[in-house]
């Protein structure tokens, strides 16, 4: 679609390198090429816009085989304009001069006239094969004679439409058509696939049954470098054991001359002490019996002075209790009776128990007091 751009009443007109645009006004050609820009009045001029870039056309048309079955075609067609001039004056490529966009549908009328002449060569082919060939071979065959069938076509030079090339997709049957011929061709593959399966099984069980050998071959060489294995640790067994008697023999040998060593040198050392504490026994003996005579005479010294003194002091005590009882004895042979009396009552006084009362009878205290006066007398 060309640019246009109005100011005061004038068109400018900026066409791409794709586009062919032609300019006529009163009936002249004033512009003719791709890719051009000129200004021009909107209410004199006549602007076609033709597209000269490769076109492309995909259609889709149902056709009918010999055997009466329908298939679908998928195809692409690739055209350009190869003359605008003719391309101008046969199909309506003139454009509004405001918004650039073309008053007709040009390219829908290429389509159709595209489609139908493609379709036309292709029903004719099909309606000659059958639906397996078609399958087969239909999709080279059609592309070939659509593509002869479009570049024989008058009408298309005639129009200045060049056919490029022509692509068949597919060609397809009805989808219960396709399944019905897709199953021999699936059961085959299925076939296939299970005879596969099988063979596989059987090279997995041949290849398991190689591993079961491998693996019990395996086992017996492992058993037997284990037993090897077994040997070879009984003898280096036996090795260290005698390795380790004989350093233990001569370790044993090494401690009991140490032993024999550290015995008489305990043996010398405990004689020497015993001697030793012999000696000091004896002269401890010796100091001791010394100072037990020196102490048993001091005490026996002692003894006899202390003797000495308690005995003097024994015929001094006596002699002095001696005199005093006879002292005593005289002094209360010379008191009366009377005095005598009083000193046992006072002294009996002294010696009775606290008496808090005193009960005296009239007899006692009469007879008391007649020998109170009794004595006076006397």
């Amino acid at each position: 679609m060309a640019d246009i751009t109005r100011r005061l009443g004038w068109r400018h007109l900026r066409g791409a390198p794709t586009a062919h645009v032609r300019h006529h006004r009163g009936g002249k050609l004033l512009h003719d090429g791709p890719g051009l820009s000129f200004w021009f009045r909107a209410l004199t001029a006549a602007v076609s816009e033709v597209p000269v870039d490769d076109r492309e056309l995909a259609m889709t048309f149902h056709a009918r085989t010999s055997d009466f079955q329908d298939v679908a075609v998928q195809a692409t067609v690739t055209y350009r304009v190869s003359d605008p001039a003719l391309a101008a004056a046969r199909l309506d490529f003139s454009i509004d001069p405001d918004t650039g966009v073309w008053r007709g549908a040009p390219l829908e009328q290429l389509g159709t006239l595209l489609t139908e002449t493609a379709q036309q060569h292709a029903l004719d082919v099909l309606a000659r094969t059958t639906l397996s060939a078609a399958l087969v071979d239909g999709v080279a065959a059609v592309r070939e004679r659509v593509a002869v069938g479009l570049g024989a076509e008058p009408r298309l030079p005639a129009t200045g439409i060049e056919v490029v090339a022509v692509r068949v997709v597919a060609l397809r049957p009805e989808p219960e058509v396709e399944r019905a011929l897709r199953t021999p061709a699936r059961e085959l593959i299925q076939q296939e696939a299970d005879r596969a399966t099988y063979e596989r099984r059987a090279v997995a069980v041949e290849r398991e049954r190689a591993i079961a050998e491998n693996e019990l071959d395996s086992q017996i060489e492992l058993a037997r470098r284990e037993e090897q294995l077994v040997d070879q640790r009984g003898t280096n067994a036996r090795r260290e054991a005698e390795e380790h008697a004989a350093a233990d023999a001569v370790r044993a040998g090494a401690e009991a001359a140490r032993t024999v060593r550290l015995a008489q040198a305990e043996a010398e050392r405990s004689v020497k002490l015993a001697q030793a504490e012999a000696e000091r026994s004896v002269k401890l003996t010796e100091a001791e019996a010394a100072r037990t005579v020196k102490l048993a005479d001091a005490e026996a010294a002692r003894s006899v002075r202390l003797a000495r003194a308690e005995a003097e002091g024994a015929r001094e005590v006596g002699e002095a209790r001696a005199q005093a009882q006879a002292a005593w004895l005289r002094v209360h042979g010379e008191v009366d009776v009377a005095t005598l009396h009083a000193l046992t009552g006072t002294r009996l006084a002294e010696n009775l128990p606290n008496i808090e009362s005193v009960t005296v009878s009239p007899d006692v205290l009469t007879g008391l007091l007649a020998r109170f006066g009794t004595g006076e007398r006397a």
